[in-house]
């Protein structure tokens, strides 16, 4: 059998591997606990469900615009100007099944093969497999001064002359780091100055703790041309609860942006109509879901660092935003998959490791879940991995001895 290189070169999706496991144990029967995963649990706004039935009963669900609705872009342009206080135009939006696609198709309307696309480490897990389908080269930049967030020395670095296009993800997934508001000015006036793309994955800019502000790139930006090089990726899906929906969206210059709708045109076509209209019924609907599923994100976030903090080999800098943590936990094992592997083997609790984001002997653990899985999953860990922790351990009426060192 014949495979391309590109085809060769990607390997499968960490994250959704570790869903797929999840949901066989727990088939099974399994007292599994999941820790590693990145939805929270809360339901969809009931602007949503009832947005999606309303249009559901009318019977009419028929193809959308390549880059999506004049009411799904109307909610968007809504959306920009209450959370970035920038007017956007219909022409400047592409609205695509996810912030995944919109973030992809945006790669695949900008790189040439063997261009460079420059991103801080620990990463997102799909950034480099995505810039490898475009036949371009990822350069993840691990900051050197052992925290996780970027200085711009570390990018300027690993500028070249190949480099295409710089991606931020803040708040940051996995680490839940918030980059400086003197950073995202610096990388907005750097990438304007040297023409080049700045991607911000704004997908948990809502998801942030203690009155941390996330720095809007739109106030530090001069350029708003069809030369503009600032795209702003976004959805629906951490925010309002609604991973499922798959609905998400770009901001670009214009040219850009009808490139884009020209590529997705051909790949999906539009996005649902009814999963269209779910989500602009979250957007413009009542907003009390996110503050509601804030509050318990900064609860469950507390109760975990609490617990995490507990180990005393792990070295943890708490998050000020998403829903992770990630945890250093190279005192015990620096191969962060195979002390994952441990912790499903022995006790149940699935952990994503942080090789996958870019960072060897950290494991990110989610707090999305309920208190009840984060308290007994990391009672279950710190049993496995800590040396002080007591011989045995019930999980239900199980009885686990701790037979290895």
């Amino acid at each position: 059998m014949s495979i391309s290189i590109i085809g060769r070169s990607i390997a499968e999706s960490a994250t959704l591997k570790l869903n797929e496991t999840f949901a066989i144990l727990k088939a099974k029967g399994e007292p599994v606990i999941h820790l590693g995963g990145g939805e929270p649990k809360s339901k969809a706004p009931i602007d949503a469900i009832t947005a999606i039935a309303s249009h559901l009963n009318t019977g009419e669900v028929r193809y959308a615009p390549a880059d999506g609705t004049i009411d799904m872009k109307k909610s968007v342009i809504r959306y920009t100007m209450e959370h970035y206080g920038r007017k956007v135009e219909p022409e400047n939006i592409i609205v695509s099944s996810g912030a995944k696609q919109a973030l992809m198709v945006a790669l695949q309307a900008i790189l040439d093969p063997q261009d460079e696309v420059i991103f801080p480490a620990p990463y997102w897990v799909s950034y480099t497999e995505m810039v490898k389908l475009c036949g371009a080269v990822p350069v993840p930049v691990v900051p050197e001064d052992g925290t996780f967030t970027p200085r711009m020395q570390d990018i300027e670095q690993n500028v070249t002359s190949y480099t295409k296009a710089i991606i931020i993800n803040s708040p940051n997934n996995p680490s839940g780091a918030v980059y400086p508001e003197s950073f995202i000015r610096e990388i907005v006036e750097f990438c304007e100055k040297k023409n080049i793309y700045l991607i911000m994955d704004d997908i948990y800019h809502l998801l942030v703790y203690n009155g941390v502000k996330v720095a809007n790139p739109f106030d530090y930006a001069k350029d708003f041309t069809d030369n503009s090089k600032l795209i702003i990726i976004n959805g629906v899906s951490k925010a309002y609860a609604m991973t499922g929906f798959r609905i998400g969206w770009a901001i670009g210059n214009k040219k850009l942006i009808e490139v884009m709708a020209n590529i997705q045109g051909h790949q999906t076509s539009g996005p649902s109509v009814l999963l269209q209209k779910a989500a602009i019924g979250a957007i413009n609907g009542v907003q009390s879901s996110i503050d509601s599923l804030r509050a318990t994100l900064e609860n469950n976030r507390k109760v975990l660092v609490e617990q995490l903090n507990a180990f005393s080999g792990v070295h943890l800098l708490p998050p000020d935003g998403t829903f992770y943590t990630f945890a250093d936990f190279s005192a015990y094992e620096k191969d962060s998959t195979k002390l994952s592997k441990f912790l499903l083997d022995k006790v149940k609790v699935l952990t994503m490791p942080g090789v996958e984001f870019g960072m060897e002997g950290y494991l990110r653990i989610s707090f999305c879940g309920s208190i009840k899985d984060i308290t007994e999953g990391i009672e279950r860990m710190k049993w496995a991995i800590d040396p002080d922790s007591p011989n045995e351990l019930y999980i239900g009426e199980r009885k686990l001895v701790r037979d290895w060192n």
